[in-house]
């Protein structure tokens, strides 16, 4: 067989998960309160907003290019906050611009306080808010499933959504620390106790997506393309190597870039635009990847085959926040989630019948 393993998202059934509510308190997060230390606080949304950025960013002129605004009106700025709120909330050190201890604090509240100014917002109209925040790898399954909710979105109601691909360890971060909802986090199995381990320490839950090994992507016109079969010693014969270069495991110094391949020709990518048109523009090139939908493959002329090869197994997990209540959207999500998933799967497996089928004829 193919040797996929899958484990689906569980059920979420109109009673199973409680919603979030616009006109009562059922559903929310406990939070604690933070005296507002100057009466116009929330005369100062904006800055908070600008200070958040700022933390998130690190850096001043990274943040000021971000909120396309010049960084001399983004000091004044922050510095009329920290005035008002009577602290210092920054401080320059050799990884950047930090929070200082108070500063960290206060920047938790002020994410409380705009998360309910956001909500008072809403109640202007009788509208849904269609929002939330999601981190992801850069699967291309799993971003189909992004493009089927968004297909799907209301027009005419408001909507506010960020959508981050990333690496594992910056999406547990994002999720523990940067007000994102959901997060699917992978990594090899290898290093699941390493990853549990960081989940569990950041105080988030985390539930199993797939199981599954990768897949070899390259492109029609590839030497390798017709090949029958595939072993990972194919690929040392003049390929080059795409990878994502900024994958981590967490508690070492180790990364992962997908089977133990030792391939000398490799180009590392960072984004999954690029490397389509890579692996599309460049012959000679394959990558490590999930199953990749029948559609992304037609439409830059790719090929995904398997390829038996050392730790080549994998796992999606969706994590979150214990105490976050799924809203609607996340579970439309989830829903296409799944979905998507069958489909790959269903296809990829079905080429894998016919690869072993070609086999024994041989």
């Amino acid at each position: 067989g193919d040797g996929l393993q899958v484990q689906g998202l569980p059920a979420r059934g109109r009673h199973d998960q409680p919603r979030l509510h616009r006109d009562d308190d059922r559903g929310r997060r406990p939070r604690s309160r933070l005296p507002v230390p100057h009466p116009h606080l929330l005369d100062h949304a904006q800055h908070l907003r600008y200070a958040i950025e700022i933390a998130r960013a690190k850096s001043i002129s990274q943040a000021a290019a971000n909120l396309f605004m010049a960084q001399p009106n983004l000091s004044k700025a922050i510095h009329e906050l920290e005035e008002n709120v009577g602290i210092e909330i920054f401080e320059r050190s050799s990884k950047g611009v930090v929070p200082t201890a108070k500063g960290f604090e206060f920047l938790k509240y002020a994410k409380n306080v705009l998360d309910d100014i956001d909500k008072m917002k809403s109640l202007r109209e009788p509208q849904i808010f269609q929002q939330t925040n999601i981190s992801i790898p850069r699967g291309s399954y799993i971003s189909k499933a992004f493009a089927d909710l968004v297909a799907d979105l209301d027009t005419e109601k408001e909507i506010n959504i960020h959508y981050c691909e990333t690496n594992s360890k910056e999406t547990v971060i994002n999720v523990s620390e940067n007000d994102y909802n959901l997060g699917i986090v992978r990594y090899q199995t290898i290093d699941e106790k390493y990853f549990m381990d960081y989940i569990k320490d950041k105080g988030l839950v985390a539930q199993p997506i797939l199981t599954f090994k990768c897949v070899v992507v390259m492109s029609k016109a590839h030497p390798l393309a017709k090949r029958k079969s595939l072993k990972y010693e194919d690929l040392l014969e003049n390929s080059v190597e795409l990878i994502h270069g900024d994958n981590a495991v967490p508690y070492t110094d180790k990364t992962r870039t997908g089977p133990s391949i030792n391939n000398r020709r490799r180009i590392f990518v960072y984004e999954r635009g690029s490397q389509f048109e890579l692996l599309s523009q460049a012959k000679s090139s394959y990558m490590w990847a999930s199953p990749v939908p029948n559609d992304t493959l037609s439409a830059f002329g790719l090929v995904q085959k398997h390829c038996e090869a050392p730790n080549n197994e994998f796992k999606d997990v969706l994590i979150y926040k214990k105490d976050y209540k799924m809203t609607d959207i996340d579970e439309k999500f989830l829903e296409k989630l799944e979905m998507e998933k069958e489909l790959v799967l269903k296809s990829l497996m079905g080429e894998g019948r016919k690869n072993e089928k070609n086999n024994n004829r041989t």
